[in-house]
């Protein structure tokens, strides 16, 4: 999604450089070799759901945190259950505020070796690209973050305040680390705001590779999976009667169908709109522009949310994906239960959207909510930070534009803006749209891409925390 907003903001937005990029920012041969070794070492690592495998990782990067020069008071393995985070503190002299987090995550999406062209737990280069499960999504940039720590190590970088680099350990599944973290490790976490590797991102035009926009992701809607069941005593099969479970629950999905949430925004969106409305063109254009000037035009929301690049940033939106239902064929269904999946807007609590499919629904179909819900609120706009990224964006791509969005896919990030912790999506990721193979087959990125992540974090890191 962000990827598509970036292609339609690349086209008109300018940038400007924050300040003069450190010396030598491009990261020199030995520290890209350092962020390879790296990156091979955590794609060969298959930290996917149910293998055990993400404390393996981290006690990987912890001991290459340690050999680089980091204390061991400041390198902390948390384990949960069997999965584990990474949290490393590099200290500053506290003159330029309270610390900062760097949020990625260690697990990745199953990856099935026989679907593959190439081994998936193998990083391997080819025409200019780099093959391997978590590649973009989102070992690259843990390597890339990994790197840049040890880099600024090396050359006795003393920053104005604490860095904190927070490595969770099933974000693509319960997010049950970060939360462990933020209820019950808030002493390793205070901090003023956090960045978000996992969230954000650049995208290159299809054509001949040039960098079109850039933007940060201020804001992230939430999933919510309810279950919406019917029930009924049953009985023969021979002997149908009208108040048939599956009948009912087809009847309540065909109303969550018709059904549409009220329109609602916020900074980040409208200034999305904004930006993409004038350089659209046709009656799409038109309504991006209307509704940022005027929010909540429910026309110009119903022309926004018919396109598939924008139909998640109007409303909550909830849609079927799973159903089960009767136990014999030859038995009336004694129950059926759909699966709903939301995705709640931000500043939406998950028992107002309850309540509204309960009233389209009504009161016969059983609504529950199937896991515990992670509702966050949008960000709030901090200038620093969009003038860092501009900055560290002209730096490693220039000519690229940059501006604020908000994602209709849910981070790690909803936790620690949950807690408290306002977080910004500012990923070092450069993609043709092309090249989005996340959680897909042959996941890759370009080797430029990589190395341009490596500038991308050094100067985004000086900016923000470079001496006061």
């Amino acid at each position: 999604m962000l990827k598509l907003l970036c292609l339609t903001l690349g086209l008109t937005l300018g940038v400007s450089a924050a300040a003069a990029a450190p010396p030598d920012a491009a990261a020199p041969e030995g520290v890209r070799h350092d962020a390879r070794e790296i990156l091979a070492a955590i794609v060969g690592i298959e930290s996917s759901i149910g293998k055990g495998q993400v404390p393996k990782v981290a006690d990987y990067l912890a001991d290459r945190f340690r050999r680089g020069g980091f204390a061991a008071a400041d390198v902390h393995v948390v384990p949960l259950g069997d999965s584990a985070s990474l949290v490393v503190r590099y200290r500053g002299t506290g003159r330029g505020g309270r610390p900062i987090l760097l949020l990625a995550h260690m697990d990745v999406v199953t990856a099935k070796r026989e679907d593959w062209q190439r081994d998936p737990f193998t990083l391997t280069e080819e025409h200019g690209y780099l093959f391997g499960r978590g590649t973009a999504d989102i070992k690259g940039e843990i390597a890339v973050l990994t790197a840049t720590f040890l880099r600024l190590k090396a050359e006795h970088f003393v920053p104005s305040r604490d860095l904190v680099i927070v490595f969770t350990g099933d974000e693509e599944t319960e997010q049950l680390t970060a939360q462990d973290l933020a209820e019950h490790h808030r002493d390793l976490l205070d901090a003023e705001f956090a960045l978000n590797s996992d969230g954000g991102g650049g995208t290159l035009s299809e054509d001949d590779g040039r960098p079109l926009a850039y933007v940060v992701q201020g804001a992230e809607k939430s999933s919510v999976t309810y279950l919406l069941t019917v029930r009924n005593p049953g009985g023969h099969s021979s002997r149908p009667r009208k108040d048939n479970a599956i009948y009912e629950l087809a009847d309540a999905l065909e109303a969550v169908r018709a059904y549409q949430f009220p329109p609602k925004w916020n900074d980040w969106t409208l200034e999305s709109f904004r930006a993409a409305g004038a350089v659209t063109a046709g009656p799409l254009g038109a309504a991006l522009t209307r509704f940022a000037e005027h929010p909540g035009d429910a026309a110009a929301a119903q022309e926004i949310s018919a396109d598939p690049a924008y139909v998640g940033l109007v409303r909550t939106t909830c849609v079927a994906t799973l159903l089960q239902a009767g136990h014999a064929e030859n038995a009336l269904p004694q129950s059926a239960t759909a699966t709903v999946n939301c995705r709640i807007f931000p500043g939406t609590s998950a028992a107002e959207v309850k309540e509204a499919l309960q009233q389209q629904v009504g009161p016969r179909v059983e609504i529950d909510i199937a896991h515990v819900p992670l509702v966050s609120d949008a960000s709030p706009r901090r200038e620093d930070v969009m003038r860092a990224v501009r900055h560290a964006v002209a730096v490693a791509h220039p000519g690229a534009t940059v501006s604020g969005a908000m994602a209709a896919y849910a981070t790690d990030g909803a936790v620690f803006r949950r807690a408290g912790i306002p977080t910004y999506g500012t990923s070092g990721l450069f993609l043709k749209d092309s090249d989005d193979f996340a959680h897909g087959l042959n996941e890759r990125i370009t080797v430029d891409a990589f190395n341009a992540s490596l500038t991308h974090w050094y100067v985004l890191l000086h900016d923000l925390a470079g001496p006061r």
